[in-house]
């Protein structure tokens, strides 16, 4: 069990966070100058003090490196390499700015162990600055805006917030990851990560140069090859110019303050690595393995190729016999749900219901699939590459002859009869319950879930008939389809969208995702707690969405977004002078104050972080996200909970 505490230690925490990052007052020293180098052992550290560029080792290695690490992580964790493939010896190591004006690694010789290999610069006119993004720039000493060179631009295996994977055609220029050789040998190992246009942009992993990893094509929205949790997609884009032949992935949190990085490692494998601050170390979770032919890579989750087909199509069958048809009128195709789908498709703008008789038509088409940011894609030749998924994606349909498919038929309508009353029974379940959440809303009387772990005898009806009930349909109009360029950010709930009603009303729109931790029971919490409460520092709801399964719940718009996005930036947080502060720390004791003691419930938000703190127009603080709340008695004090909620 644990104790419940109060909100007031929590209000301090943010005072005191507040205090820090106001007085830091970018003091660090973070640029590298002519007449200003760096020696071993000593570094500068970026303006938030988040990176530092210095010299350091590897544990079992003796070798010295210059390189870019997380300056507050007790956990030595290297982002960007200089002198990768040639250590320094000894500790007689320099970073300065050439007579050139590149920015090199010196050993005590004199040699040059490394250079940004700039050409053409004005000697003693460049400087080189590390940012709190742990980009390394040079740029031109005079007006420090031009960009010459960036470490983002030349990286090791990191992949950093704002860091762009990218593929000029052109220009024949890459921006791609390299793997190390081993966690203590920076030096080049045998990985790449990079970003591929195809006929569809794509992520690649290649091996010695040879194809290891795909990410399946980008819909606009993911890409369809690989589960992602949706707070890994959070902030993520692809950005493809065909004109110019200029493509880019990269991505950028809403929350960004978090320590969250991907690694390509020296086996292959992508890594996201997250700081766990109550575990002093990193995370790692890794992005899914593919399926090879050989049965023992397979097991090992590597890859080398895909399906290849076995039984010849009744078209190729008419070819090979003369026939004039070839028209294949016995095939059909084999749907296969929740697909990763093959390699190298070639896509169609034609309507979805017109995919199936194009591929019919070419004799060489062997699979299609549909997809609604891609349109048709279809396959010829060996399959390559394939994955079934557990959950929604696309449907991919493979052309069989009829012969196969009548055997499929038969296997398929076994197994379907063996459990189509276990997901009957399910189906009926699932509309029972979501017609008594409809019941409840529509009547507008939402009795609260709260057990006896919350109230007791005091739980609370909570009456709806003033709480606007918005139709799916209505909230998709209005955020685009919820379209990525609408999202304002991500919680655990799930993604929140700006959105703009009939009426011009400008709403917030928080979408329970299915990959959420959270579900009915905070959502019912939000809306029974924040419809009965009004306060000018508590969020306003203006309804909510419960249709099959969305759950979605309508704010009013807050267009300064939430106090993380100020206090955790370099640049927005000198905005916050003293005054403006104040009055934030004020308007959150408010809305506490009246949380605790003024409102007809006592009500503990159990989750009062920046990033649940929103500003409106004029920087006044307004306190979100009640998912997580807990209702106090009169006279209660202390609670226990049965579960750790929060973050």
């Amino acid at each position: 069990m644990e104790k419940v505490i109060s909100d007031s230690v929590f209000l301090a925490s943010e005072i005191l966070l507040l205090s820090c990052f106001y007085l830091q007052s970018g003091t660090a020293l973070d640029t590298i100058t002519p007449s200003k180098s760096i020696k071993d052992p000593e570094f500068i550290i970026s303006q938030s003090g988040v990176f530092r560029l210095g010299f350091f080792s590897f544990a079992n290695s003796s070798n010295r490196y210059v390189g870019i690490l997380y300056h507050q992580i007790p956990v030595q964790t290297v982002v960007w390499v200089a002198n990768r493939n040639k250590p320094l010896k000894d500790s007689s190591g320099i970073l300065n700015i050439s007579d050139d004006g590149n920015l090199v690694v010196f050993n005590g010789k004199a040699e040059i162990l490394w250079s940004s290999n700039v050409t053409n610069l004005v000697p003693n006119a460049t400087t080189a600055q590390l940012l709190d993004s742990g980009n390394l720039v040079l740029s031109n000493g005079e007006d420090g805006e031009s960009s010459l060179w960036e470490s983002f631009e030349d990286p090791s295996n990191a992949f950093l917030e704002t860091m762009k994977i990218r593929t000029d055609v052109k220009k024949g220029r890459k921006v791609e990851l390299k793997s190390w050789k081993s966690i203590d040998d920076p030096s080049d190992g045998s990985f790449s990560f990079g970003f591929e246009p195809f006929n569809i942009p794509e992520l690649v992993i290649r091996n010695n140069n040879k194809l290891y990893f795909r990410s399946g094509p980008w819909n606009g929205n993911t890409f369809i090859g690989v589960i992602m949790k949706t707070v890994y997609i959070d902030g993520f884009h692809v950005v493809a110019d065909n004109q110019q032949q200029t493509y880019y992935f990269t991505y950028e949190y809403s929350d960004n303050y978090r320590l969250k990085f991907y690694e390509l490692d020296s086996q292959g494998k992508l890594f996201e690595r997250t700081w766990d601050g109550r575990k002093g170390d990193w995370i790692n979770s890794c992005l899914k393995g593919f399926k090879p032919r050989n049965i023992e890579e397979w097991s090992r989750g590597n890859w080398s190729s895909g399906c290849f087909r076995t039984t010849p199509l009744q078209c190729q069958r008419d070819k090979n016999n003369g026939s004039e048809a070839g028209q294949g009128d016995d095939d059909g195709f084999l749907k296969l749900q929740t697909m990763k789908v093959p390699a190298f498709p070639d896509r169609s703008s034609i309507n979805n219901g017109e995919c199936k008789d194009q591929c019919m038509k070419n004799c060489s088409c062997v699979a299609y699939a549909y997809d609604a940011g891609i349109g048709c894609m279809f396959w010829s030749g060996d399959l390559i590459d394939m994955q079934k998924f557990s959950t929604q994606r696309v449907n991919l349909y493979i052309r069989l002859p009829s012969s196969e498919l009548v055997i499929v038929g038969i296997v398929t309508t076994t197994i379907i009869m063996l459990f189509l009353w276990c997901w009957m029974a399910k189906r009926r379940g699932r509309k029972q319950k979501h017609k008594q959440i409809r019941l409840q809303l529509n009547n507008g009387n939402a009795m609260t879930k709260f057990s006896s772990e919350n109230v007791g005898e005091n739980s609370i009806g909570v009456k709806l008939q003033q709480l606007r009930l918005f139709n799916f349909e209505e909230l998709a109009i209005a955020t685009s389809n919820f379209d990525h360029a609408k999202k304002l950010g991500q919680g655990g709930f799930g993604p929140v969208y700006r959105g703009i009603l009939s009426d011009e009303k400008e709403i917030a729109v928080k979408r329970l995702s299915k990959a959420s931790g959270q579900g009915l029971e905070e959502f019912m919490n939000e809306v029974e707690v924040i419809s009965k409460i009004q306060h000018r520092n508590l969020v306003k709801l203006f309804g909510c969405c419960v249709e099959a399964e969305e759950k979605m719940l309508v704010y009013e718009y807050m267009p300064n977004k939430s106090l993380g996005t100020f206090v955790f930036d370099p640049i927005k947080k000198t905005i916050l002078d003293w005054r403006k502060r104040f009055n934030i720390i004020e308007g959150i004791s408010r809305g506490l104050l009246y949380l605790h003691r003024d409102s007809r419930l006592k009500i503990i938000h159990r989750d009062l972080k920046a990033s649940n703190v929103l500003l409106d127009q004029e920087l006044n603080p307004k306190i979100a996200d009640f998912g997580m709340v807990r209702i106090f008695g009169g006279d209660e004090n202390q609670a226990n909970t049965k579960r750790v909620v929060g973050t």
